[in-house]
């Protein structure tokens, strides 16, 4: 039987492996040539190590299921399962790993719909060079890490007032070409309501028309269509 030194003293030699250890990480993204990219990148740095490689939501989820990585680069726009989805489903088989999202979209609704889902960090992927390294360490040690046009552009959002879910449905209708009439088939509303939403969106965004809002919406991930 051990000893509560001897148990004392293993709890202190797992920490100090666990501190020596390197950053386990899995690379999600559907493009072969960003993935090869981010593992030259970070393959001159001792204290990460790359141990998985994912083309798709799903075969990320299923990387972090196995490996439980310390940190997963998450690219957003991913086919079989969003980086939106996988975010959210790694995060409940494996609550520990950390994700840093790893994207081009700079828009304030993609940063704030990523960070609800459960990603730590947002980087740009023109900042990859220069921020990559310090962002991995900083979403490892859980502490956000967003870039600087990140930030930026969530604190424009704080200052505006969120477009509701509903009056994003009526933009999503729209801007699939759909006309006042048909919209409110679709949602079950009257024509008038539309109507009253669309006067609401277009206030909420400073948008001239319904060109205009859906083309805001879209650069800043309200909708997606």
């Amino acid at each position: 039987m051990q000893t509560s030194s001897e148990n004392g003293e293993i709890k202190r030699q797992e920490r100090e492996q666990r501190a020596f250890a390197p950053i386990t990480i899995v690379i999600a993204d559907d493009h072969p040539l960003l993935r090869y990219g981010l593992v030259s990148l970070l393959a001159g740095h001792a204290d990460i190590a790359v141990v998985g490689e994912a083309a798709n939501g799903r075969e990320a989820l299923d990387l972090c299921a196995a490996l439980r990585p310390d940190v997963v680069l998450m690219d957003l726009q991913m086919p079989i399962l969003s980086g939106f989805d996988a975010i959210e489903a790694i995060k409940s088989v494996s609550p520990e790993t950390h994700i840093l999202v790893v994207t081009t979209f700079d828009g304030d609704g993609h940063i704030a719909r990523a960070l609800k889902a459960g990603a730590t960090g947002y980087l740009l992927k023109a900042s990859l060079r220069t921020e990559l390294h310090a962002a991995i360490r900083a979403t490892h040690h859980g502490q956000r890490y967003l870039a600087a046009e990140a930030a930026m552009a969530l604190a424009h959002r704080f200052d505006e007032r969120d477009v509701a879910p509903r009056e994003r449905e009526v933009l999503r209708l729209v801007g699939q070409g759909n006309s006042n009439k048909q919209v409110a088939r679709e949602m079950g509303i009257t024509e008038e309501t539309v109507k009253c939403h669309m006067k609401t969106i277009l206030s909420k965004l400073g948008a001239n028309d319904r060109t205009h809002a859906v083309a805001i919406a879209i650069r800043r991930g309200i909708i997606d269509l």
